[in-house]
């Protein structure tokens, strides 16, 4: 198998499983909070994802103790399903520590506005199509 036929496997793979847990751990989350208005579930594995993206992100990028295999299967993959979030929550990050300020004020920006405004988009073209 080649080696960028592999990663795509450990990828998609990871993806699998951090669907799976995304899953199992929102439905928990939002069990336990007895919560039918507010999205504890959601919440939970965005945070919980954003912790172990940076803990993972650490041992890979600045220590080197994780391969670059093992990362695709564990951030891009594991993680990259369980919360596409954490991958938010990683590059801004990044951003800040490269000392980008403006460039990760407008990640912010971006994903939280354009996000929204997609998903209203999104809803306002459904409703056209389906009266």
């Amino acid at each position: 198998m080649s080696g960028t036929l592999r990663t795509l496997f450990l990828i998609g793979t990871g993806g699998f499983i951090g669907s799976i847990l995304r899953y199992l751990v929102s439905t928990y989350a939002q069990q336990l909070s007895k919560s039918i208005q507010f999205p504890f579930g959601t919440l939970t594995v965005n945070i919980v994802g954003c912790a172990l993206v940076g803990f993972l992100a650490e041992l890979a990028d600045q220590r080197g103790v994780i391969t670059g295999e093992t990362r695709a299967f564990l951030i891009v993959g594991i993680l990259g399903g369980f919360t596409t979030f954490s991958a938010f929550g990683n590059e801004t990050m990044n951003l800040l520590r490269n000392g980008e300020l403006w460039l990760a004020g407008g990640n912010i920006l971006g994903h939280t506005i354009l996000g929204l405004g997609a998903v209203w988009l999104g809803y306002s073209t459904a409703a056209l199509f389906w009266k």
